[in-house]
């Protein structure tokens, strides 16, 4: 038994406990917690370790350490636990992404050694919902992405990650991996976009993390000649009815603070500020 504070990469024995971790905050935790429910503890399947902190035997925090690093549950000596573990392995992930507190302490611990960062967000407020609103019709041309509509889909999706990222998801690997994992979500019925007669996407979201408490959306994107033109609240009320009906009790996303007009509409389709979160982009 570990008597004193430590950390150390969790084992597949360890699943259990670190569930009981996850599960202490199912909806800022959900991305994590999708990956560690679908693929254990094993690094290869997991794409990434979980690092543990333990106070007195007792396992009170993680980290995710993958193509993000993710603080979960993460006290102050926790933090620093994990930032110096971090110096020492060095940057292997794009981004740090989690609750701003810990997060913003986390990067003031490793910016030193890990900087310049290429962008930081400090404040993207978490918004969760339970509910469809009731003064706004979903749009009953948002539906869910066939599998046969990879083509058609994907260009809106290198679209709208090149304008939220500022790089393009095809660099490097050629979109190898973007790819996969665009297929990924549409061959799991979680990819969903309004498509005009033309063929070109109109609208496009993705539920992206998934458990059975919570849910998260991702990659709302509206084609730019469609903007402002009061799409985006009925496309979202569409997309937030089949996350309700199918995936979760709970939806959530989070948002950068400065883009007032995506804030508006998730605030017009229901959506409440309950926290938030920070993003350091590599």
């Amino acid at each position: 038994m570990l008597t004193q504070t430590t950390t150390r990469v969790l084992e597949p024995s360890d699943l259990d406990a670190a569930l009981a971790v996850l599960d202490r905050e199912p909806v800022a935790n959900a991305f994590v917690t999708a990956r560690v429910r679908a693929a254990g503890l094993d690094p290869w399947r997991l794409g990434g370790e979980l690092w543990g902190w333990y106070a007195d035997g007792m396992l009170e925090s993680l980290c995710y350490a993958g193509a993000n690093l993710v603080p979960i549950c993460a006290t102050p000596r926790a933090v620093r636990a994990f930032a110096d573990r971090a110096r020492r392995t060095g940057r292997r992930c794009s981004s740090i992404v989690g609750p701003a507190e810990p997060t913003a302490e986390l990067w003031r611990l490793l910016e030193p050694s890990w900087g310049p960062a290429r962008e930081v967000r400090p404040r993207q407020p978490l918004m969760v919902t339970d509910r469809l609103p009731d003064d706004v019709t979903p749009d009953p041309y948002v539906r869910r992405v066939r599998k046969d509509e990879m083509e058609t889909i994907m260009p809106a999706c290198v679209a709208m990650f090149t304008e939220e990222v500022g790089v393009s998801p095809l660099a490097g690997d050629g979109g190898l991996l973007y790819q996969a994992r665009v297929a990924e979500l549409v061959g799991s019925g979680r990819s969903f976009a309004r498509i005009d007669r033309d063929g070109r996407v109109v609208f496009k979201a993705e539920i992206g993390a998934a458990t059975d408490r919570a849910c998260q959306v991702q990659g709302v994107w509206v084609a730019p000649e469609y903007r402002g033109r009061g799409i985006a609240a009925p496309a979202m009320a569409a997309v937030l009815r089949y996350a309700l009906d199918d995936v979760a009790p709970v939806v959530s996303l989070y948002v950068n603070d400065y883009n007032a007009p995506a804030r508006a509409t998730y605030r017009r389709v229901g959506f409440d500020e309950v926290g938030a979160f920070m993003s350091v982009l590599f």
